[in-house]
């Protein structure tokens, strides 16, 4: 299993084109043969970040200019899954013919139960979409506090269930590569006629911790944009981690090691994949995927 943050597909500084994500995901997937190169079956999971924020302006601004319903976060949710899991579709397949490797590849919209009365929806946190000068009247709003304005906050509930899990795995363990639970999933609640979608962000790096520890997947990769986890970060004590327990790793994050938003829900999936039967999760950046030995790996 491998999870990379959707900040791989649109990176800082710039507009986001389709061009520029295009090649942002062929890079990145460029990476990702190494691993299949060494004969690992590969599920992809990926963040959607700021394409869902980009996703809530298109819609902000049809609502404004034409008077188009804006669509709520599950549907912005399902709508950057199905954009995003396209162009990861379209690279990975141009990168393994490259390198001479007979997979197909295939993506599939994913549902993720949370449960309904999951705390987070009583206190949302996690802020969504534009910056606006004022609170909003359609959800709940806090102000930044770099002064840059109000932004929409939602809930972000624990995973419970994937949807459809087992034919990702099915599908995984004959060789494809599986894209799926883009964006951590589309947030579904059950109702008395199935599921129904709530305004809630999901965090990718546990959805795909889930997916993994379901499939009984021997190794899950999280890439970010450093080599390996440090202790002690951008401090003159900074020390790189190689290795470290679940027990480790949780005394860190008491400690307040590593930063919530950044590497911490990192951790927090790791030890929740290792806990939950996984051999060893791997955190490190996608160019270092060539060296076996990459990276900070948390065991049990």
């Amino acid at each position: 299993m491998i999870a990379f943050g959707g900040n791989a597909l649109l990176r800082a500084g710039e507009k986001g084109t389709f061009a520029q994500q295009m090649q942002n995901v062929e890079d990145t997937c460029a990476q990702l043969c190494h691993l299949a190169a060494r004969g690992y079956n590969l599920v992809i999971g990926h963040g959607n970040g700021p394409q869902v924020g980009n996703a809530m302006l298109r819609h902000e601004a049809g609502k404004k200019v034409f008077g188009l319903e804006a669509m709520p976060m599950d549907f912005c949710g399902a709508e950057t899954q199905g954009s995003i899991a396209y162009m990861i579709e379209t690279g990975m397949e141009k990168v393994l013919r490259r390198a001479g490797l007979d997979r197909k590849v295939v993506s599939l919209v994913t549902r993720v139960e949370v449960a309904a009365d999951d705390p987070m929806f009583l206190n949302p946190t996690k802020p969504v979409g534009p910056y606006y000068e004022s609170a909003g009247s359609d959800g709940v709003y806090r102000e930044d506090p770099q002064g840059r304005g109000w932004r929409k906050v939602v809930p972000s509930p624990v995973p419970v269930r994937i949807n459809n899990i087992g034919l990702v795995e099915k599908l995984a363990r004959e060789g494809y590569v599986v894209v799926t639970v883009g964006g951590g999933g589309i947030p579904v609640v059950k109702d008395g006629e199935g599921y129904r979608g709530v305004e809630a962000v999901i965090d990718k790096d546990l959805a795909c911790a889930l997916a993994a520890t379901s499939m009984k997947a021997d190794e899950f990769y999280i890439l970010t944009d450093v080599p390996k986890v440090y202790i002690n970060f951008r401090t003159p004590q900074e020390k790189a981690i190689d290795t470290m327990t679940a027990e480790d790793a949780e005394k860190y994050l008491a400690e307040g090691m590593f930063a919530e938003g950044s590497m911490a829900p990192k951790v927090r999936a790791g030890i929740q994949f290792v806990r939950g039967g996984g051999k060893e999760c791997v955190i490190t950046a996608a160019g270092q995927l060539d060296n076996p030995a990459c990276g900070t790996r948390i065991t049990l």
